[in-house]
């Protein structure tokens, strides 16, 4: 059935104002105009909607019936196209978002606050999960962005842009590594340490830059968590590795970190998309938000 909005829209404005001169004047249409469209729309639904005489029109009780089904059609029809302008005028959106823990717990709820300072209207569905996870999230489309480390050379996988996230050592205040000139592979070696657990990426990176040292440590413990190996720092358990960008270095001001002199504690980070979609505007916006401020994201201080 070959229905037009432009012929709803008529059909309603001669119903309220019961005159075509009226509605055509209301519609922006010359009379004959909209005559066409309340013909076209009978002859369509093979009914007579209108009674009409040199004085009068009035409604049929089959129009009678249809006049609050069309209404409520065209109220819904004009909501849902505001909401879409909205959307693309940035105005509104849900930017859906994975994140490796540090960064989801770190350095974007500090970016996620300033955007929004700037976009009112967007919402956020920020789902925290391992390297592992945001891919095959992004992969699914469950989500139209990932923050992730480790490899991201796939070809349904695009980059939106990449970054290194430098590993940090942290210990107590007054430890000796603290006057060590510089931080090497070996000289962690010699200390008791607190590593990420195996399937972290910190753990990867850790792991990989010892064994291109030719060392095994053996680690006095292990954390799933960052503020859980922070803990065991504090305890005095022993020293642990974490990335620059982790706030949870931040949250005890016994503790100190200093950079490792070695290139290979290092992640690489990015953030990515599926490759081939379009993401939805205020979702890109976002995307260019944290590509224009990547330095920030990757030190404690994060976002300003």
């Amino acid at each position: 059935m070959d229905v037009s909005v432009r012929q709803l829209r008529s059909f309603v404005a001669v119903a309220k104002l019961k005159s075509f001169t009226q509605a055509a004047a209301l519609l922006h249409v010359a009379q004959p105009t909209l005559t066409v469209q309340i013909k076209g729309l009978e002859d369509t639904l093979r009914l007579r909607l209108f009674d009409r005489t040199p004085r009068s029109v009035e409604l049929t009780r089959m129009g009678r019936e249809l006049l609050p089904v069309l209404e409520r059609i065209l109220q819904d029809l004009d909501s849902v196209l505001l909401d879409v302008q909205d959307v693309a005028l940035e105005r509104r959106g849900v930017v859906r978002i994975a994140a490796l823990p540090s960064f989801a717990a770190g350095a974007l709820p500090g970016a996620i606050k300033q955007f929004r300072d700037i976009h009112p209207g967007v919402s956020f569905a920020l789902k925290d999960v391992i390297a592992s996870r945001v891919l095959a999230m992004v992969r699914s489309e469950e989500v139209d962005l990932g923050f992730t480390g480790g490899d991201t050379s796939f070809a349904d996988i695009e980059t939106v842009f990449s970054a290194r996230d430098e590993m940090t050592v942290v210990y107590p205040q007054g430890h000796p590594i603290g006057e060590v000139a510089r931080i090497t592979a070996s000289v962690l070696a010699d200390y008791p340490l607190v590593l990420m657990d195996s399937g972290t990426s910190v753990r990867a990176v850790t792991d990989a830059a010892f064994n291109k040292a030719g060392l095994i440590p053996g680690p006095a413990s292990e954390a799933t968590y960052m503020m859980t190996a922070i803990g065991m720092v504090r305890a005095g358990i022993g020293l642990t590795i974490l990335p620059a960008s982790a706030r949870e270095i931040a949250a005890e001001p016994s503790l100190r970190s200093r950079r490792i002199n070695d290139p290979n504690f290092s992640r690489p980070v990015a953030l990515i998309k599926k490759a081939g979609r379009t993401l939805p505007p205020l979702t890109q916006a976002f995307a260019d938000f944290l590509a224009k401020h990547r330095k920030q994201l990757l030190t404690k201080d994060g976002v300003r």
